[in-house]
């Protein structure tokens, strides 16, 4: 399930088990190491628009949601470099932020409370520990503000999922999605990215001047532009995934490229 992605062993925060547990930040960003995209909040459009192709996925068009991409080949994160490293003056999802701490849904059975999710954590977390860092519980067994933080930014973050499944109800009922295939040349064989969709522009343009109005007034319109904005990323990604080629990998798609272009040339004179 997408959220517990790179979540190596998490289990429910137990105030027994876990009551003399510490945590320690660590700057690494090395557990997304492999993440080549990561769920996307609506509200987070605006912030992450400046840095990421948004695109929408999901199994089916009744299941879509947006995502941001981070790479563009599998298990690989452009935005995490050799050292671990989160790439420096951009933004962090807060799918990414919220490590090691997740909510994860409660059975049905336990969900009766009026409280359907349970914190879990990742055990394997390198800052945890019982000697350094801060405390998650009080000797009395309460939450420090350390782990009322924590819980908060879970909170919110799952409000805003709330919100972007509305948003997605939403460009479905209109019918603005379509389907994008995107591909990138590479050395040797080229790679394809299906199963992504993006709003169509024609559509949106094509609508009454309620439904825009109404997109408008509650904030929709400004996401979708945020997102279409955001499609021009995608050219920052092959970049990035150029830096990372091996001198034979370069070599290879110099080659290529020289090949193409001197093909293009010839059906040009031919012409």
């Amino acid at each position: 399930m997408s959220e517990v992605l790179f979540y190596e062993r998490p289990v429910p925060l137990n105030r027994d088990s876990h009551k003399n547990l510490r945590i320690k930040p660590i700057p690494s960003a090395a557990f997304a190491a492999k993440a080549h995209s990561v769920p996307l909040s609506c509200v987070e459009f605006p912030h992450a628009a400046h840095h990421y192709p948004i695109l929408f996925a999901g199994d089916s068009l009744d299941d879509l949601n947006p995502i941001v991409l981070l790479g563009l080949r599998q298990e690989e994160n452009l935005m995490v470099d050799e050292n671990g490293f989160w790439a420096s003056d951009t933004y962090v999802p807060a799918f990414v932020r919220r490590y090691p701490f997740v909510l994860a849904e409660k059975p049905p059975e336990e969900g009766k409370d009026g409280d359907d999710f349970a914190v879990f954590l990742d055990e394997a977390y390198p800052g945890f520990g019982t000697e350094e860092g801060q405390r998650l519980f009080n000797e009395d067994g309460t939450d420090t503000d350390t782990l009322k933080q924590a819980v908060a930014f879970l909170g919110e973050f799952q409000q805003h999922i709330r919100r972007t499944r509305e948003l997605m109800k939403r460009l479905h009922d209109l019918e603005l999605f379509t389907s994008r295939t995107i591909e990138i040349k590479m050395p040797g064989k080229n790679v394809v990215l299906n199963g992504l969709y993006v709003v169509d522009e024609q559509k949106l343009q094509g609508l009454d001047a309620e439904t825009l109005h109404g997109l408008m007034q509650d904030g929709s319109l400004t996401w979708i532009f945020a997102h279409l904005f955001s499609l021009s990323n995608l050219d920052r990604l092959v970049q990035r995934m150029h830096a990372r080629f091996t001198p034979e990998e370069r070599a290879e798609f110099e080659a290529k490229m020289r090949e193409e272009a001197e093909n293009q040339a010839k059906a040009g004179n031919d012409a």
